[in-house]
């Protein structure tokens, strides 16, 4: 999953960098306005975490520019100015949640959890498919009552393909959202994971459509 921090404060913003990275998220940073408003334009992102005090362009502006665009990943809005006027203005903008400053860490992760799961149509924490169960709070993974150990990018695929549970998903939209700009993936990388996943979970449970793509539950070709 892909996330873009758009945070002016540069200490804030790698801490919260550090802690997506360690949450299992591909992350994306900028401190500027503009280039955020660009970058929420122009890449795929699972959620936004978008301050409201940028250099620029203000956060509102980018806020109204992107649903303005069709631009619909949610977006979490960092403030310090924690007034209701200012809470009325980022949901009229388009914000799907709201969080002052200062703030814990993990109220931040817990409330991009529910974001990322309500916008792809799951209500519970824990996602299950096809005798898979993932826990997105602690990131466990478990097939039937048996524990999967993931590496960290193996989580993040099946993470992503768990919550588009039936849909068909292209090679080309999971580098788009497993992978940060910077990331240079081979030309086989999502190949060799999607491999080393169904050896992990079964081989049956991911399907492999020629041409389109993967797709969760089938029974496809190990």
């Amino acid at each position: 999953m892909r996330i873009l921090v758009v945070e002016d404060d540069s200490a804030l913003a790698a801490q919260l960098r550090d802690a997506l990275d360690a949450a299992g998220y591909s992350v994306d940073c900028t401190i500027d306005g503009v280039d955020g408003e660009f970058l929420g334009m122009t890449e795929e992102y699972d959620a936004v975490i978008l301050d409201l005090g940028l250099p620029n362009m203000d956060g509102l502006t980018i806020l109204e520019h992107w649903r303005g665009a069709n631009c619909n990943m949610p977006v979490l809005v960092l403030t310090a100015r924690d007034t209701w006027t200012e809470k009325v203005a980022g949901f009229d903008a388009g914000a799907d949640d709201y969080v002052g400053k200062p703030f814990h860490i993990e109220e931040i992760l817990a409330r991009l959890r529910a974001l990322i799961r309500r916008c792809a149509g799951h209500a519970d924490a824990t996602l299950e498919s096809s005798g898979i169960r993932l826990d997105t709070r602690s990131g466990k993974v478990a097939v039937g009552e048996r524990p999967v150990d993931l590496t960290a990018q193996e989580y993040r695929l099946l993470t992503y393909m768990m919550h588009h549970d039936g849909d068909i998903v292209s090679r080309g939209e999971l580098i788009e959202h497993l992978y940060s700009r910077d990331a240079d993936p081979g030309s086989n990388t999502i190949e060799v994971f999607i491999s080393r996943l169904r050896r992990k979970i079964g081989g049956e449970r991911i399907e492999t459509l020629k041409g389109q793509g993967y797709r969760l539950g089938g029974l496809g070709d190990d």
